[in-house]
């Protein structure tokens, strides 16, 4: 359930609630901490407090000490080494009555340090005549509070072990300690050490003081990460999911993606690239709907002429008018064809490029490759030469996609070689340029170009030749041209000084 519910949370969310988590196992594991250090503690102390009870029991039953107010004083006073470190010792008869109290007036508290001098008696009384000015409401309430423990220690399991509880105030952090006391087998009474341990407090305090500085601290910082990662990087990546959303819907809606174009970030990159993308996805959307509308005119007209002639044919009796028909047939059967062929093989092309890597090639191996080729079929077919010349270069290296180099010199040779008459030559000519970029040009003799404007020859289906209007679908530089395009290079087309056609591309610098 709980994997369910954090996927379902946006990635913000997330953020903050495993923070959260982590926090909460750490204030457990905090917790827990407290709760073992003043443990430790209190038993370092405990551990004194026990001493002492079983000395002092050692010496009540030693000195055979009676539990009576005027015994137990005298003890207290002749066994005040006993106690030098304690802040109070009380001592209680087997009714829990007080019989003995070193913070009320039984000693001085000179008692309790290091020094053995001797105590003048004056002195003593002074101090004892101060100590029973002190507050006797406060001083009854710990001792009832003491004598219910010893009551509860009395029924206890714990009876006839040492026994620690801790008393807490606002000012105070009481130790206390209690034993029950047995002499001659018999139950006489009880002892209780009690022990300001406020250093233990203060301790667990000042951990607690710098824990929580340093949650606060931590929590301050996970809101400003929280803030700078939703205001810098989630809030970006929203719009960017909301731009892919009207991508999807179509829908005219506005999106601020220019604003995240603008960053030189790598969300700023990624913009740009699925702006890039999408742009490119719909012009190949674009061209791929503009390519099927003038496929179907393109069809429509052979379909129209087959249609009518095919109407005819069977109307004819004329051997002469029947032969002429069925030429017009195969011819416009032989369009459609040629029509489709390319259109799909123009199609396979479309996507191949796209998963296509460009290297660097050397341009004069590939021209001189399929030069090879085409002389090898067209000097004896039509007696047809294509030469290669180059202007004296080591080498000539681009970048590009060598079968697809290979596909723009092959369309071109073909184009001239249908513009050429028998016997006539191609040259083909790369030479380096002075700024660094490489050109490519194919001269033939042919009839040259009759449109003014040469970029038509560019344009999808269109064709100059009726006369050979089976042979050629008119995609062929519009190929070329798409291709070129890939390569960041560019393509001209005009008429030579002499005679024929130029074709020239010009490649960038690697």
């Amino acid at each position: 359930m709980l994997s369910i519910f954090i996927k379902n949370l946006s990635i913000l969310k997330k953020f903050l609630f495993i923070n959260f988590l982590v926090l909460l196992v750490i204030g457990i594991l905090t917790l827990i901490y407290f709760n073992s250090i003043q443990s430790s503690l209190i038993k370092d102390k405990t551990f004194n407090h026990i001493k002492t009870l079983n000395n002092t029991i050692e010496n009540l039953n030693r000195l055979k000490i009676e539990f009576n107010e005027k015994d137990i004083r005298k003890f207290l006073f002749s066994t005040r080494f006993l106690f030098q470190n304690l802040d109070r010792v009380q001592i209680f008869d087997n009714n829990f009555k007080l019989i003995g109290d070193t913070d009320t007036l039984d000693l001085d508290p000179r008692a309790f340090s290091k020094r053995l001098d001797i105590v003048e008696m004056n002195d003593l009384n002074k101090d004892i005549n101060k100590k029973e000015k002190k507050s006797e409401i406060k001083k009854k309430n710990k001792s009832s509070k003491i004598i219910l423990k010893l009551k509860n220690y009395s029924n206890s399991s714990q009876f006839g072990k040492p026994y620690t509880f801790i008393e807490e105030s606002y000012d105070h952090f009481l130790l206390i300690t209690i034993r029950n006391v047995i002499t001659n087998n018999k139950n006489v009474g009880y002892l209780a050490i009690i022990e300001n341990a406020n250093d233990v407090k203060a301790a667990i305090n000042e951990r607690k003081n710098f824990i929580i500085r340093t949650a606060i601290v931590v929590g301050i910082v996970i809101l400003i990460f929280s803030f700078v990662l939703n205001r810098y990087f989630l809030k970006p990546i929203r719009n960017l999911v909301t731009y892919t959303k009207i991508i999807k819907d179509k829908s005219k809606e506005k999106s601020n993606i220019e604003n995240i174009k603008n960053r030189n970030d790598e969300l700023g990159i990624l913009s740009k690239s699925l702006d890039e993308m999408t742009n490119e996805l719909n012009k190949r959307i674009a061209t791929a709907e503009n390519y099927s509308t003038d496929l179907l005119h393109e069809i429509r007209n052979p379909l129209t002429s087959l249609k009518s002639a095919s109407e005819i044919i069977s109307e004819t009796e004329n051997k002469d008018q029947r032969n002429k028909l069925v030429g017009i047939i195969s011819h416009d059967v032989e369009r459609i064809e040629r029509l489709i062929t390319d259109y799909s093989q123009m199609l396979k092309d479309e996507a191949a490029i796209s998963s296509e890597k460009m290297i660097k090639v050397d341009l004069k191996n590939i021209v001189k490759s399929v030069v090879d080729d085409f002389n090898s079929i067209y000097e004896s077919k039509r007696s047809i030469g294509i030469k290669l010349k180059t202007n004296g270069a080591k080498e000539y290296k681009i970048l590009g996609i060598e079968s697809r180099i290979e596909q723009i010199i092959a369309n071109l040779l073909e184009n001239s070689i249908s513009f050429s008459k028998d016997n006539q030559e191609i040259t083909v000519e790369i030479s380096k340029k002075e700024d660094g970029r490489l050109s490519l040009v194919v001269l033939d003799e042919g009839i040259g170009f009759s449109e003014k404007d040469t970029n038509k020859i560019f344009d999808r289906f269109y064709s100059n030749r009726p006369e050979k209007f089976g042979e050629h679908s008119g995609l062929g530089l519009n190929i070329v041209k798409n291709l070129v395009e890939l390569h960041n290079a560019d393509i001209k087309a005009t008429n030579n000084k002499n005679k024929g056609a130029k074709v020239e591309i010009t490649f960038p610098i690697v």
